[in-house]
C-alpha cells in the first residue's frame, strides 16, 4: 500500500513536471515572438533610428587620430542624411554574429562588404551591388621570405596551412578550392584576430599565409612592404549590404537610394578615397 501511494505521487509530481514545461515553452514562444515583431522601413521611420552594423577595419570603419573614417561610415552618414533620421552604428567584425544580429533584431541593417553567395541568399536578403572585390591569397614577397617564391598556381597551396578569422566568410572559398585541386588546404580559424591582424602577422613572419579581398589588401600592401597580395584565391564577386527577408520595403528603399546614391560626385569621392 506504502509503494502505490508512493507511485501515485510520483505519476502526480510527473504530471505536474510536463505541464510546467508545456506552460514555460508556450510563454517561451510567445515571448520569442513579441521579440522578433517584423521591423520593417514604416517602423524604422516612426522609430527615428535605424541600427546598423559594421566591421572595424581599414574599409568599414576605424579610428585615424581623433576621427572616425571609413567607407562603410561615410555611406552610413549620407543614408542618414538622406532619411532624416538617427543611425545607431555598432561595431562588430565577425560575420555570424552580425548576420545573427539581423535576425534577433539587434540590428536592422549589416552595412559592410559581404560577397552575396547561394547559401547566405536563403536565409538573408541583399541590396543591389556596392562593390565589386576578389579574394587574394596573401603572403610575403620572395625578399621577405628567405628567398621563397610566392606561390601562383592554386595547386601549390596542397598541404599548406592558411589561418583566417574565426567564422570568415572566404573559409568556404578555400574548401572548396581543396575540392577543385583534389588535394587537402588546411585551414585554421584564428579566435582572437581578423583579417588585418593576420594580414600583419604575415609580414612579420609570424604565419605564412592568409586571404583577404583585395580592395583591403591593396590599402594594406601600401603601409606593408613585405607582403605579396598577387594570386587569387576567387573570381571577381559581388558584395553587398544584408537585412532581413521580412524587410522587404526597407531593402526595396536602400536600392532605391544606392541607386541613386552611385550616381552621384558624393560617392564618388567616397570611394576614390578609400579604394
Amino acid at each position: 500500500m506504502q509503494n502505490r501511494k508512493r507511485l501515485y505521487l510520483y505519476l502526480l509530481l510527473l504530471i505536474v513536471a510536463i505541464v510546467a514545461m508545456i506552460l514555460l515553452r508556450t510563454s517561451m514562444k510567445g515571448s520569442r515572438n513579441t521579440f522578433m515583431a517584423p521591423r520593417d522601413y514604416n517602423e524604422i521611420i516612426s522609430s527615428g533610428e535605424l541600427n546598423v552594423v559594421t566591421d572595424y577595419n581599414s574599409i568599414g570603419l576605424y579610428a585615424s587620430g581623433d576621427s572616425l573614417q571609413g567607407f562603410q561610415r561615410e555611406m552610413i552618414l549620407a543614408l542618414e542624411k538622406e532619411w532624416g533620421i538617427k543611425v545607431n552604428l555598432f561595431l562588430e567584425n565577425s560575420l555570424d554574429e552580425n548576420l545573427e544580429g539581423l535576425l534577433t533584431i539587434r540590428y536592422d541593417l549589416v552595412a559592410r562588404n559581404i560577397p552575396v553567395n547561394i547559401q547566405l541568399k536563403d536565409t538573408f536578403a541583399f541590396t543591389n551591388p556596392i562593390t565589386l572585390n576578389k579574394q587574394v591569397l596573401v603572403q610575403r614577397k620572395q625578399e621577405y621570405n628567405d628567398s621563397v617564391e610566392p606561390i601562383r598556381q592554386h595547386l601549390d597551396l596542397a598541404g599548406k596551412t592558411i589561418r583566417v578569422a574565426n567564422d570568415s566568410p572566404v573559409i568556404l572559398r578555400l574548401n572548396n578550392l581543396s575540392h577543385e585541386i583534389g588535394d587537402t588546404i588546411f585551414i585554421v580559424e584564428d579566435p582572437t584576430y581578423e583579417t588585418e591582424q593576420l594580414v600583419m602577422m604575415v609580414a612579420s613572419g609570424d604565419i605564412d599565409f592568409t586571404v583577404c579581398d583585395e580592395k583591403m589588401a591593396i590599402q594594406l600592401a601600401k603601409v606593408l612592404p613585405e607582403i605579396d597580395i598577387e594570386t587569387d584565391i576567387s573570381f571577381t564577386q559581388l558584395e553587398s549590404w544584408s537585412v532581413r527577408k521580412d524587410s522587404p520595403v526597407l531593402l526595396d528603399s536602400l536600392n532605391s537610394w544606392l541607386d541613386r546614391f552611385k550616381t552621384t560626385s558624393a560617392f564618388k569621392r567616397i570611394y576614390r578615397k578609400y579604394y
